[in-house]
Parts: C-alpha cells; sequence; structure tokens
C-alpha cells in the first residue's frame, strides 16, 4: 500500500515537472511563424472588423449569464444530496424539498420580471 502511494505520488511530480519542461522545449524550438496578422491587436486572423470594436453589450447578456451560474450550482449542490440521500434520511429530503422550493420561487420571479424575454 505504501509502495503504490509513493509510486503515484512519484508520477505526479514527475508529471508536473515534465509538462512545463516539454512546453519551454517547444516555445524555444517550435517553428516560428510569418504572419503580420500575430503583430496586430488582435490575433484571430480577422483583417478588418465591422462596427465599432469597443462597442458595449447589453446588461441582459450579463444578468443572464449570472442566472445561468446561479441554476448551474444548483446542480453543483444536488449531486452529492443525490449520492447520500439515504444516510440523510428524512431531514435531507426535507431540506433538499426546501432548497429546490427556494429556487423555484426565484425561477418564477425571474420569468415574471421578464428578465429572460428578449424584447
Amino acid at each position: 500500500m505504501e509502495t503504490e502511494l509513493v509510486l503515484s505520488a512519484a508520477a505526479l511530480i514527475g508529471l508536473a515537472v515534465l509538462i512545463p519542461i516539454l512546453m519551454l522545449v517547444t516555445a524555444v524550438f517550435g517553428p516560428r511563424s510569418e504572419s503580420k496578422v500575430i503583430d496586430e491587436a488582435y490575433e484571430s486572423g480577422i483583417g478588418s472588423t465591422i462596427g465599432m470594436v469597443d462597442q458595449k453589450f447589453s446588461v441582459k447578456f450579463y444578468l443572464l449569464a449570472i442566472l445561468f451560474l446561479i441554476f448551474d450550482i444548483e446542480a453543483v449542490f444536488m449531486y452529492p444530496w443525490a449520492v447520500s440521500v439515504r444516510a440523510l434520511g428524512w431531514f435531507g429530503f426535507i431540506e433538499m424539498v426546501v432548497f429546490m422550493l427556494l429556487l423555484l420561487t426565484g425561477l418564477i420571479y425571474i420569468l415574471k420580471k421578464g428578465v429572460l424575454n428578449w424584447r
């Protein structure tokens, strides 16, 4: 058991040392690009842009991203609960029902406020 632990730690340390060394070697000895696009502000290969480069985004994009994160974190909290639902018993089940009802209340609220309507 102890030798397996030592071998695992040695493999992890070896990878942690080997990967940065390989990255440095490829950066030093790798091929160089002769493209003039790399010298521009944006390296995407797009020569000219259409419209203003510094245009502002609507707040709705950011609001939608925050709502996505909130409801995505809900799934992160539900996974460990689902794994240990039998060990938690009825108390854990009631806690999760209350948690889901709070999130459902929030979802109904944002739907009634029209946050997800793009018009």
